[in-house]
């Protein structure tokens, strides 16, 4: 069981990442807030969890321990599996969960591509308790970025659950409010934060 990953990174996608260790490339699949933070780095230190089923093992990896407890949380309730959970966590920052799930707030957490309200209300009931870590908790600094283009944050949008029109959509309503010259970290963002109103 691997329960901690550091190393070069090899490569970087918006939803998984490649770290070499000892010799070896471990595929890591990473929510967009881990993404956001390792863009820019040569290297990568994971939180990791390793999920593990018959026909498969896969390692779903994080920079705070607060994203990966998020995460176990999410998968310990019924019908939700490691790819919805790595997608809640890409569409809303850890603790604005944590806020959204003790306000019941189910217009939020239905914002959210794949999560239907039937599940917002399931995530509100069972995890009311369970995520109990402050706002404020891990500080957000900024973060290095390199230039892309709005191809490659309306794929990023779609690898979430997005449909191609509604990610283009965003996309492009993000690009008019920050202008030409922008980061595509930067672009992502706006671009969900359309999608989450």
């Amino acid at each position: 069981m691997i329960g901690y990953l550091e190393g070069p990174i090899q490569s970087l996608e918006p939803d998984r990442v490649i770290v070499l260790a000892g010799g070896v490339g471990y595929v890591v699949n990473i929510p967009l807030s881990t993404y956001y933070k390792l863009e820019g780095s040569k290297t990568a230190a994971l939180q990791i969890h390793t999920h593990v089923r018959e026909d498969a093992l896969a390692l779903f990896g994080f920079s705070t321990s607060d994203e990966k407890l998020a995460f176990e949380k999410l998968i310990a309730i019924s019908g939700i599996g490691p790819r919805l959970a790595q997608v809640i966590l890409s569409g809303i920052d850890v603790h604005e969960l944590a806020a959204a799930v003790a306000k019941g707030d189910v217009r939020r957490l239905s914002s959210i591509p794949g999560v239907g309200k039937k599940t917002s209300e399931r995530l509100c009931l069972e995890l009311r308790d369970k995520l109990a870590f402050g706002a404020t908790s891990e500080s957000k600094s900024p973060l290095p970025v390199r230039t892309t283009t709005e191809d490659d944050a309306v794929s990023a949008l779609v690898n979430l659950g997005y449909k191609h029109a509604i990610a283009e959509g965003a996309v492009k309503a993000a690009r008019e409010t920050l202008g030409d010259e922008v980061e595509f970290s930067r672009l992502l963002r706006s671009a969900l934060s359309k999608l989450a109103r």
